[in-house]
């Protein structure tokens, strides 16, 4: 199956100008032109099927943002190559950008002083998208994201979460196949992320739009990405599956057990007692010294349960420890 996105050896280098310190600092300044190399992406490479949903993961200054705007054609890479959907996005962006959609949680496509509709209604020109397509998609996006509560309100006294959902409309009415996503949930509130969760899975699988994610907020990932990259350093360090990067990294787990009874010493050989409430004891274990099914075995013959979960490590945790500890480096 051909990708729909290529990434090879992909940089992006950026010269900072250095600044002198001490008495004279101001001075040495002025007249010296000292500038260092920051390599924001070094060597990128990966590629997407039409249809994925990928989360694109890195601390503050990893790539993320550097690497979405090369994607969608807003820089021009110092080395490499991207190929999207047969387009090199920073040589042929006029055409290039009627395939794509994208949202920069930041900053808003829309029109600051206009209604959201009057927006909604320029972009149907600038796209030059058939009437009959732009009423069908903005009537499916007008229920799904709840907009008509504030379509005809001016886009300056929007909130943060409507203005992101008119935005993502925004970016969907002339039927990108791919869109680029950052940041999309930052600083919403909890409902208003579990409406553009939605909408994302949505257009996703129902519509087939491949989709890349970046966020710092893992529960984000969690909810729709099987498929996540890592960058940090402007390197990228994984790519594959979000739980087969849990059960490498992930840590201990955690089996919760519901007794009959109270069991104060209810010890069990594998596992060890991290909490006790009353008839809930939770146990903690090593994922590559014992299975789970093992420890319920061992357990349910010698007490009476009523109920057990197994709890896996928080995904936040995961990546802290990748980070923290240099796990992929």
């Amino acid at each position: 199956m051909a990708s729909i996105i290529a990434v090879k050896k992909l940089d992006k280098h950026f010269k900072v100008r250095k600044f002198h310190r001490g008495r004279f600092s101001g001075f040495q300044s002025f007249f010296t032109r000292e500038h260092h190399l920051v390599r924001a992406v070094d060597g990128v490479n990966f590629e997407i099927q039409s249809g994925e949903l990928i989360g694109y993961l890195g601390p503050n200054g990893a790539g993320k943002s550097t690497t979405l705007k090369m994607l969608t054609g807003l820089l021009v890479p110092t080395g490499g190559e991207i190929n999207v959907d047969g387009f090199v996005p920073s040589k042929q962006r006029k055409e290039y950008v009627s395939r794509i959609g994208a949202v920069f949680g930041q900053r808003s496509t829309l029109w600051w002083d206009l209604p959201v509709f009057e927006s909604f209604e320029l972009l149907r020109h600038i796209y030059k998208i058939p009437e009959k397509l732009f009423k069908k998609n903005l009537d499916e996006f007008r229920e799904l994201l709840e907009l008509d509560t504030f379509i005809n309100t001016p886009v300056r006294s929007l909130s943060l979460g409507q203005r992101m959902r008119a935005d993502i409309c925004a970016a969907l009415l002339h039927d990108p196949k791919i869109l680029f996503l950052d940041e999309p949930t930052i600083g919403l509130d909890v409902v208003a992320k579990e409406r553009i969760r939605q909408f994302i899975q949505h257009i996703n699988q129902d519509r087939g739009t491949t989709v890349i994610l970046t966020t710092h907020d893992l529960s984000d990932v969690e909810k729709l990405c099987n498929r996540i990259l890592i960058i940090d350093e402007g390197k990228l360090l994984y790519d594959g599956q979000l739980e087969q990067l849990r059960q490498k990294f992930g840590g201990k787990r955690q089996l919760v057990v519901d007794f009959f009874e109270n069991y104060p010493e209810a010890t069990i050989e594998g596992a060890e007692i991290v909490e006790i409430n009353g008839a809930r004891i939770t146990f903690e274990f090593e994922r590559d010294s014992i299975a789970a099914s093992d420890l319920i075995g061992r357990l349910s013959s010698k007490y009476r349960i009523r109920d057990l979960e197994v709890k896996e490590p928080e995904i936040e945790e995961t990546i802290r420890r990748i980070y923290e500890q240099q796990l992929l480096k």
